[in-house]
């Protein structure tokens, strides 16, 4: 287990290479670093990252407050000056590039992820060559929305048992909202370990700041500043971001491509591995080779 202190707050990160992976490991191919959504983990992106690794060296980490990054209790003086906003986000993912001497990187990102992704990229253009966004797009404000949407995810997150994971079939119907395929049982169980852990004020932070009117003024903007080649990929049964979120975001530069991965929801890498794998290869001009995994 390999861990950074970013802020007062360890940081789990991990690599996944092509070449053996110990304590002193160092890149030698292109960089593509792993953020993931809301109240999950880089667990998720291991299969991609596998599927990559002879093209890149993969770098995965959990957000801190989420995974295996949980705020220290009692939290330290340094980790409660922070706040939850996507840039903070930004911050923390360059303090570890810093501290892992990575100056220029590729960037693959999900859900929210991907909004503290577009963040990243508009502070530090500088240091990223190509970005895939997964599952990202532009919303609109709406008050009485966005205020009943905080009231569910208050209940959501405040209700989290730890005997939620002995109810039968809980991991089917945890993630049937997200899914339009199913995916890999390990994976599915994966996600409810990372939402009951994820740490309770992290995650309702990043409610707030994800989903908030100052994301939906910002996010336009940032978008629109892009200036490197970006892939936007939308799962075409996505719930949680429709496909329509997707278009408005790439319609605002044309650095930005947009491709739809059919027959899919809210994790098309997980759902459709090999059609996932085809569309950010071209983007990156990298033949990428799925792994086979058993539902």
């Amino acid at each position: 287990m390999s861990v950074l202190d970013i802020r007062g707050v360890p940081h789990y990160y991990e690599w996944i290479s092509a070449s053996p992976v110990d304590a002193g490991f160092r890149p030698t191919k292109p960089v593509m670093v792993f953020l993931h959504g809301w109240a999950g983990s880089g667990r998720y992106w291991e299969s991609t990252a596998r599927a990559i690794a002879s093209e890149f060296d993969c770098l995965l980490y959990d957000l801190r407050g989420f995974g295996r990054s949980l705020l220290p209790r009692p939290i330290s003086d340094a980790a409660h000056q922070l706040d939850y906003e996507l840039e903070t986000y930004a911050d923390d993912l360059a303090i570890l590039l810093d501290t892992l001497g990575l100056s220029k990187i590729y960037l693959n990102a999900h859900s929210t992820g991907a909004s503290v992704a577009v963040y990243f990229m508009h502070r530090y253009g500088d240091r990223v060559e190509r970005t895939i966004l997964t599952c990202n797009g532009i919303f609109t404000y709406n008050r009485f929305t966005f205020e009943a949407f905080y009231f569910f995810a208050r209940y959501v997150v405040a209700f989290r048992p730890s005997w939620l994971k002995a109810i039968p079939m809980v991991d089917r119907m945890f993630m049937a909202r997200f899914l339009k395929r199913p995916i890999p049982a390990a994976e599915r169980w994966a996600f409810i370990e990372d939402f009951l852990m994820a740490d309770g004020e992290a995650a309702m932070g990043t409610v707030y700041t994800a989903v908030s009117k100052k994301a939906v003024e910002e996010m336009p903007q940032a978008y629109a500043q892009l200036t490197m080649p970006t892939l936007l990929v939308s799962g075409e049964y996505d719930q949680i971001i429709p496909v329509r979120l997707g278009k408005q975001a790439a319609a605002l530069n044309p650095k930005v491509q947009h491709c739809i991965i059919p027959n899919t929801g809210h994790f098309p890498m997980l759902e459709d591995a090999p059609t996932y794998l085809r569309e950010i290869g071209n983007f990156l001009e990298r033949p990428l080779v799925p792994l086979v995994s058993v539902p």
